[in-house]
């Protein structure tokens, strides 16, 4: 007989999508998704990402599925009290599932969840990229460590997403033999197919973009917010070009920063590219046309899944020494890591790259064999790792 298990999560997210589906195909697992919340397009906007929209990928084919009824005042999946769905308490009590999936705790709902499984004797479990990396006062870490002490090592398994995840759940106390790897993973197979299928059109999509044929390109894809830090690409794009170097960059997104992102580069005639927001479907051809990936986010980049995308698609990745995934996935055969906010590092090692066209073919090359050890695939197999261990 399969593992009955559920999983709690705020609202559909494209990068969940994928792993729903491959578990629910896999034989040994009967998954339900329970979602606490839709967002709607102007709560996407809300959100960070500058415009309304709705994601045109499928985000609910190919897995069993359930919204709950949020009984927030004001829902929302942005903070705790924002999401309130009493009836998981219900559901897990009547279902006697094999094991519960929370992906965080942070929000009221998971503590609906958590409760009734402690209540019932399921197993429980939670996904989380959060890392020690991210920047908190002195005064809430102290606050923080023995609340979190207290909850986590009651967990029956805690799954990691990474590294720095890993290190995290440890910090806080919970056992070593209880902690599963995990991934974040992405549509593998959807990106690699249509970024195989677009490479012959990519002078053409250079040319839409007016991206100068001869200069190397770095695209930062983000929403435009302080944490993704979008000057620093500028500021090291501007130097990089002063000194000689064939750079231009494509900035994919929106956001609260963009038309003072777009200022500068006016004023300073900073060789880059706004494209705009950019959805699911459309984000392959930016990655296709650049040459390597710039990531220089601060610790509240806990992962960074537009690396593992850019590296798919076969691109070199730059990331700061705080974004999550940069232990796990950058290595100086995949790309670099620098140290954040240090805009002349930055610029430097673009103009390294600008200058050896071949060596970032390669480091393209090289990403995209790395990515293979981060697949929806693996991530299934950690979690059927988990469940064999904790399941009554």
């Amino acid at each position: 007989m399969p593992y009955r298990i559920a999983i709690v999560t705020t609202h559909p997210i494209q990068y969940q999508a994928p792993w729903f589906r491959a578990m629910a195909a896999h034989p040994a697992l009967d998954l339900d998704v329970f979602f606490c919340h839709q967002a709607t397009p102007s709560q996407q906007a809300d959100a960070g990402f500058g415009v309304e929209f709705d994601w045109d990928v499928p985000l609910l084919e190919g897995y069993r599925y359930r919204f709950l009824n949020n009984v927030a005042r004001n829902p929302s999946a942005n903070y705790f009290r924002g999401l309130d769905t009493p009836e998981i308490g219900d559901i897990v009590r009547e279902q006697r599932f094999d094991a519960v999936i929370n992906c965080g705790w942070h929000r009221k709902s998971y503590w609906q969840s958590i409760r009734a499984c402690w209540k019932t004797k399921t197993p429980v479990m939670v996904r989380s990229d959060s890392t020690l990396h991210t920047e908190r006062s002195a005064l809430k870490a102290a606050v923080k460590l023995p609340a979190y002490r207290l909850f986590i090592p009651r967990m029956d398994a805690c799954l990691a997403v990474g590294h720095w995840s890993r290190q995290y759940y440890l910090h806080y106390g919970a056992r070593h033999d209880r902690i599963f790897l995990v991934p974040h993973t992405i549509d593998e197979p959807w990106f690699h197919n249509h970024a195989k299928r677009l490479a012959s059109c990519r002078p053409q999509l250079r040319a839409a973009w007016k991206l100068p044929e001869d200069a190397t390109v770095f695209l930062w894809a983000a929403k435009f917010i302080p944490k993704k830090r979008p000057m620093d690409l500028l500021r090291a794009l501007d130097a990089a070009a002063r000194g000689g170097a064939r750079v231009h960059g494509l900035m994919v997104g929106d956001g609260p920063l963009r038309a003072e992102c777009e200022q500068i580069a006016r004023d300073r005639y900073v060789p880059v590219t706004f494209a705009g927001f950019l959805n699911q479907s459309e984000m392959v051809k930016a990655y296709v046309a650049a040459d390597a990936l710039v990531l220089p986010s601060d610790g509240g980049e806990t992962w960074g899944l537009v690396v593992n995308e850019a590296m798919v698609c076969g691109r070199a990745c730059i990331v700061s020494d705080k974004v999550g995934c940069g232990p796990d996935l950058i290595t100086p055969e995949t790309g670099a890591v620098y140290p954040l906010g240090d805009v002349e590092r930055l610029a430097a090692l673009m103009s390294e790259l600008a200058a050896d066209p071949a060596r970032v073919r390669s480091m393209g090359a090289a990403a995209a064999q790395e990515i293979a050890e981060y697949s929806t695939d693996v991530a299934v197999r950690g979690v059927l790792e988990a469940v064999h261990a904790v399941a009554r």
